[in-house]
């Protein structure tokens, strides 16, 4: 077989399925047994169902926000709630995650308040939340550059043996970027205790997977680098979760870190600036909605008997709640101050710092000092003017 050949089939191999413990009708696999991966609890599953359908529905209402006009922009994270949300429930409270813009329903499901999360999305903050409070690195929008900011927090933990791991989020595309291999390397050397989860929504903005490497499975990079990988059904939150969590255990224990590439698909457009249609199939998304996260674990919770009426009523009353508080805090005008521009760059203040500050304060006192004027100039004169419109008046009248 000449070269051209074995290429060709080499890249027509079929590709290996992920792993799954419950399939897309909501049924149980037999994973659990060839896998060695057993499938949550009941109790387990049904917290994250509620997880993942309030955080849908703040998906929806934010999305809905920035149609109105009311946020710069936003990346829905629509159709990958299970990734997301399995991740962040794996974890323990003192661990931290490093996430990218896409990542708000992690954030929101870690405990953040929506309108801190939001923050950098109007424009307010570049991050609006307390990252020690909720051990939360900022939202990343460089691809990748978190990656290596989690493999140095874990590390940081193995030398001071606090037992903190640190799981970061990237997308399909953000494994081609350069921070990305050196974050895995770097984990791999040190065994630094991190997770490295990736959901491949199969788009890096409108590059399609094969446009972007020539491996069937981003798990697969993992063996380059020493260190365990795997390719799970991103939209099983069942299976996402058994898989992150025996990650988290391992890297806490001392056993290194972990590549896990979810499978999974984006519904919306890669923010509200961006038009899908000019890159993939309507068909295609109509397809992957049918694999939808949360409605596959509601016909597995329900034929376990264990989604009743009223629990769902429950779900969708908290839900709406989360909605209506995204839209009343998202009508409050934000105070700013232009100055907090020059607060938390430097422990120590530099000079050229203080005197481009100074100078700002100086322009923002003359710019307020202006419209004093001109406001005390417009409130003198305005009673003058009323009184040359006013009709004259006559003795019969005094």
């Amino acid at each position: 077989m000449d070269l051209t050949a074995l290429s060709a089939s080499l890249r027509t191999l079929p590709p290996s399925q992920p792993l799954r413990l419950i399939d897309e009708n909501g049924l149980r696999t037999d994973a659990e047994a060839s896998a060695g991966f057993p499938l949550p609890s009941t109790e387990i599953l049904l917290g994250l169902y509620r997880k993942m359908v309030i955080a849908r529905r703040f998906d929806l209402q934010v999305t809905a926000l920035t149609r109105q006009g009311r946020l710069a922009t936003y990346p829905s994270a629509l159709g990958q709630e299970a990734c997301e949300i399995a991740a962040v429930a794996a974890l323990d409270a003192d661990d931290w995650l490093f996430p990218t813009y896409r990542d708000s329903i992690a954030l929101l499901t870690r405990g953040v308040a929506p309108e801190h999360i939001l923050a950098s999305f109007r424009g307010d903050w570049h991050s609006g939340y307390d990252n020690y409070e909720h051990r939360i690195a900022p939202q990343a929008t460089p691809l990748a550059t978190q990656a290596l900011h989690a493999v140095g927090l874990a590390t940081a933990s193995k030398l001071k043996r606090d037992k903190t791991v640190a799981l970061t989020f990237l997308g399909d595309g953000a494994t081609s970027e350069g921070d990305a291999h050196e974050a895995f390397n770097f984990a791999a050397v040190w065994q630094a205790p991190v997770v490295f989860v990736v959901q491949n929504n199969q788009f890096a903005i409108s590059v399609p997977l094969d446009k972007q490497m020539h491996c069937q499975m981003i798990a697969d990079k993992a063996v380059g680098y020493g260190m365990p990988g795997y390719f799970v059904d991103g939209n099983d939150v069942a299976a996402m979760y058994a898989i992150v969590t025996h990650a988290v255990q391992n890297a806490r224990s001392g056993a290194g870190p972990t590549l896990i590439e979810g499978l999974t698909y984006r519904i919306e457009a890669h923010t509200n600036s961006d038009d899908p249609t000019r890159y993939r199939a309507s068909s295609e998304v109509e397809e992957w909605k049918g694999r939808d996260p949360i409605a596959r674990l509601e016909k597995y919770l329900l034929s376990e008997g264990a989604l009743s009426d009223s629990e769902r009523s429950d779900i969708d009353a908290a839900a709406e709640k989360l909605a209506a508080a995204t839209r009343e805090c998202m009508t409050r005008e934000a105070e700013i101050d232009p100055l907090e521009l020059f607060d938390h760059l430097y422990a120590t203040p530099r000079p050229a710092l203080a005197e481009q500050r100074q100078a700002l304060a100086d322009e923002l006192t003359a710019h307020a000092d202006a419209e004093l004027s001109e406001a005390a100039l417009s409130a003198s004169a305005t009673p003058a003017a009323a009184q040359a419109q006013a009709p004259a008046q006559t003795g019969a009248h005094s």
